[in-house]
């Protein structure tokens, strides 16, 4: 069994606390997993938001196994969890498992450009407050007998779908971002360190001290994706 080395235990704990987020919302979530060099690229997709989430975890030394120089695996993001030591820094890459489809369908690895008119970090968790309190207050008007599940759905897919400024980045990546973990203010930090937007092609990525949201414009089952 291959054991990756972290950086310290500050990167074990993110990287636990990351997946554990992943398994609240799916409890039989994968993971991919991509090292080369010094870091290791977690990848998942929690349900409904319909984004990537991506977790660059620093590592103690490159990346070597016998004479393979890189890792490209998918695996249970369980038992990934229940791998990681946090004391010792370091986590056992679990038995491969088959990868859902999203897993085969990852963002360009270059062709990143920035894309201007982000709001600050504050105010990207205030958009998303504000469309949580209207989404609990517009299903909250529904008539019992109107409350089912399409209706809310509809609701949703309106809020969510709305982009933030003129950036094309849908509400609900920000809201991703913010649920898993990535948009909290970054501690002994005099202001929180900026957030920044990149497309590539059909991608947007919405990059954050603590990890990385990807999102494409028309959907993850569109055509003209990057399959690795």
């Amino acid at each position: 069994m291959t054991v990756l080395h972290l950086a310290d235990d500050g990167e074990a704990a993110d990287l636990a606390a990351f997946l554990a987020r992943l398994i609240h919302y799916d409890r039989g979530a994968a993971v991919r997993l991509q090292a080369a060099g010094t870091t290791l690229a977690v990848f998942g997709r929690p349900p409904s938001f319909e984004v990537l989430a991506v977790r660059a975890v620093r590592l103690a030394k490159p990346y070597e196994n016998g004479l393979d120089d890189g890792l490209d695996t998918t695996v249970s993001a369980g038992e990934l969890l229940e791998s990681v030591d946090e004391s010792a820094a370091t986590l056992a890459v679990p038995a491969a498992v088959t990868g859902p489809p999203w897993a085969g369908v990852l963002p360009p690895r270059g062709g990143w450009q920035p894309v201007s008119g982000l709001p600050a970090p504050d105010a990207l968790r205030g958009t998303v407050a504000a469309a949580v309190a209207e989404f609990r207050s517009r299903t909250e008007e529904l008539a019992p007998g109107q409350r089912t599940r399409a209706a809310l759905d509809r609701v949703g897919r309106e809020i969510w779908s709305r982009t933030v400024g003129d950036t094309g980045l849908p509400v609900r990546a920000v809201h991703a971002a913010q649920s898993l973990g990535f948009l909290r203010p970054v501690p002994q930090a005099p202001r929180d360190e900026p957030s920044v937007l990149f497309s590539s092609g059909a991608w947007l990525r919405l990059r954050t001290p603590y990890g990385s949201v990807a999102v494409r414009r028309a959907g993850l089952g569109a055509l003209d994706v990057s399959v690795r």
